[in-house]
């Protein structure tokens, strides 16, 4: 069943809802990509772990190992021992293989959002179902993956963001990470209203965007290097220990400008097909635009990371990042 909410949930069926046994607990369909877990009898320290992919229509290797770790667990291959919350985020867009359909729906998670339109729509569903789940859950630890894939390639493939919030990431997260094979962590330095920002600035919860590789079609992705993430997802879906390395096998980063396009007239000055954490010397001039002016890298050399020129006016084109040492572990 939970093969047919997938396949139903991008298919656009109406009127998904249903719920059924499975090893350790049950599930419950909530919705078109929205799927519960229910542990039979989790125990005091299981987290409650929400796990969202296809936030962005055309990033399909998330959705892809979702389906592999749901598939598993229907064979009974593995035992629930936390609740989990599923999501599939923007399922037009999905259904489309598109980025979005008509705005970013990883720049809207923010309470009192007014805005009108599908995606304003889908944001406010997915923030009620968040906010829900964790009011289920009430004084467990509280963990929020969302899974991407980034539109270009990375000289760190897979690499975790760390949103801007109060509550400070757990230790054992960083190492986590590590044993999960991620390469790279970027500090967030402000708000920025993406799906896992939501998940820690309103809730304290332990949570990352974390980009697994570059963006494919469907069928086109290679899931062998995410097998690591495969393993931590599985481990905290049964309330196990995941594998743990030392937090100093990632680099960290932290964001020192924001790049934003504020006309019409605006360009990244270098090629469109940069890797992500490609470095710049001092001196380089990295955008012009026609309101803002140009921007031109300081004394420091700058990394830039998710450049596009392309979005919309008012929207973040780059972020431009450097090194910083990895966060003290207390252990």
């Amino acid at each position: 069943m939970l093969a047919e909410w997938l396949d139903a949930s991008l298919d656009g069926a109406p009127g998904l809802a249903g719920e059924g046994s499975l090893a350790g607990g049950r599930y419950r369909i909530l919705g078109a990509g929205l799927l519960e877990l229910v542990p039979a009898s989790p125990s005091a320290s299981a987290p409650a772990l929400v796990l969202s992919a296809g936030i962005h229509g055309n990033e399909t290797a998330p959705i892809e190992l979702l389906g592999e770790i749901l598939a598993r667990l229907e064979a009974g291959r593995l035992t629930l021992g936390s609740p989990v919350l599923v999501i599939l985020g923007n399922l037009e867009a999905i259904r489309a293989g598109t980025r979005f359909v008509d705005t970013n729906l990883n720049r809207l998670f923010r309470r009192g959002l007014d805005a009108s339109g599908m995606e304003p729509d889908r944001a406010r569903e997915l923030m009620t179902a968040v906010d829900a789940f964790y009011g289920r859950h009430e004084g467990r630890r509280r963990l929020h993956y969302d899974l991407h894939t980034a539109i270009r390639d990375s000289q760190y493939p897979r690499f975790a963001v760390e949103p801007h919030a109060e509550a400070i990431t757990p230790s054992d997260q960083w190492r986590w990470l590590a044993g999960a094979d991620i390469q790279a962590v970027l500090h967030q330095h402000a708000h920025s209203w993406t799906f896992s920002h939501y998940s820690k600035h309103y809730h304290g919860a332990a949570a990352f965007t974390l980009e697994l590789g570059r963006a494919l079609p469907f069928g086109e992705n290679d899931l062998a290097p995410l097998a690591p993430m495969a393993r931590l997802i599985e481990a905290l879906l049964q309330d196990r220990a995941p594998a743990s390395r030392p937090a100093d096998r990632m680099v960290f980063f932290r964001v020192r400008h924001e790049l934003f396009r504020r006309s019409e007239d605006f360009r990244l000055c270098f090629a469109d097909d940069t890797p992500n954490f490609t470095e710049f010397a001092p001196g380089a001039r990295l955008a012009e635009d026609a309101e803002a002016g140009p921007f031109t890298v300081g004394e420091t050399p700058l990394r830039v990371v998710f450049p596009n020129a392309r979005v919309e006016i008012g929207a973040r084109a780059a972020l431009l990042v450097s090194a910083t040492p990895p966060p003290a572990d207390p252990r």
